[in-house]
């Protein structure tokens, strides 16, 4: 980048679609804590990668990716978690256990696939779990 350039601003498109994934963060958060988890962190970042959320239950730690859409058109959400990005994923998730220092006796992937598709209907929502 150019000394005195500006990195661009987001679009209001992209901006929307932040906003959309925020919201799948937190109703996915809500519905995880119905399931008796508790939330360690969120949108937990490394240069790896980024985990959209960490959640615990007793002695069992999971790491999360998040998925939302309002559309099916392009697939269902679960559907965008790829082998590339699984990776990152437990790769990101190596580092923040070696940063808490702690090796759960157990942990797991999991995906949380949010859909909602008219505003009028409630959301459709899907835990993937040990993916």
């Amino acid at each position: 980048m150019k000394s005195g350039s500006q990195k661009p601003k987001n679009k209001p498109k992209d901006r929307r679609r932040i906003e959309a994934g925020r919201l799948g963060e937190e109703e996915a958060a809500a519905f995880l804590i119905t399931q008796g988890f508790r939330v360690v962190a969120k949108n937990w970042r490394c240069r790896l990668g980024e985990i959209d959320l960490i959640i615990k239950k007793d002695q069992e730690i999971r790491f999360v990716e998040v998925k939302f859409r309002k559309t099916h058109s392009f697939g269902y959400p679960e559907a965008s978690v790829t082998r590339k990005k699984l990776s990152h994923l437990q790769a990101a998730a190596e580092i923040w256990l070696r940063q808490q220092l702690i090796i759960p006796p157990r942990y797991q992937f999991d995906v949380v696939a949010i859909s909602l598709l008219t505003p009028q209907t409630p959301l459709q929502i899907e835990w993937i779990q040990g993916v």
